[in-house]
């Protein structure tokens, strides 16, 4: 018997592939990688960076919130950034939305991401004891 259990929320994006925006093992939940869309039109919903990051980190707070959690029970995030140029840009927007102690983090260069985004986040929380 499984105790695995799929978490979605119309408060983020639909998966646009064969996949769940986040799945629960016992009070791990792993949060799928969210990009930059606006999850009423899943269109991008700008071309701004600073904008995107602020989509993608509100993305992933409405899967974490689905989930009986917050982005404070988050502990391991990897960025994902077409342009590492805008890694000062990410981790300004991050602080608007972690506080310390932040999660542990990997920030990776990719050459592209879906639908043109410019920036996506991927991460794991633990809830409850």
């Amino acid at each position: 018997m499984s105790n695995k259990a799929m978490i979605n929320t119309d408060q983020a994006p639909d998966a646009i592939g064969p996949y769940s925006q986040a799945i629960k093992a016992g009070n791990t939940i792993y949060l799928s990688g969210q990009i930059p869309l606006d999850p009423a039109t899943m269109a991008l919903v700008s071309e701004d960076v600073e904008a995107q990051a602020r989509q993608v980190f509100t993305n992933l707070k409405a899967v974490c919130e689905e989930a009986a959690g917050t982005l404070q029970d988050v502990v391991k995030l990897n960025l994902y950034l077409v342009d590492l140029e805008h890694f000062a840009v990410v981790n300004k927007v991050m602080e608007e939305f972690f506080e310390t102690p932040y999660p542990a983090r990997a920030a990776i260069g990719v050459k592209a991401l879906p639908k043109g985004a410019q920036f996506e986040a991927e991460g794991i929380m633990v809830i409850g004891d």
